[in-house]
């Protein structure tokens, strides 16, 4: 089973997602975040394989984001 957490400002988007993700059978969705602190908190917890994250979520950019999960 792969867990993967949904990083989006957009509950409609992250809803899509968690339906797309789910009819797989071995993807399962672990967790949820809207904006930056969100996703660096989830990060510190784990719980999870692969961050599917936006680009552009309030706080922090994606890219500077992406750099800060690298280092966690």
């Amino acid at each position: 089973m792969i867990r993967v957490m949904l990083a989006d400002d957009h509950g409609i988007v992250r809803a899509g997602l968690r339906e797309l993700l789910g009819a797989t059978g071995d993807i399962e969705v672990a967790g949820e975040a809207t904006n930056g602190q969100e996703v660096l908190a989830a990060v510190r917890e784990g719980g999870f394989d692969v961050l599917v994250m936006d680009m552009s979520m309030p706080g922090r950019s994606g890219i500077e984001l992406i750099k800060l999960v690298k280092t966690e």
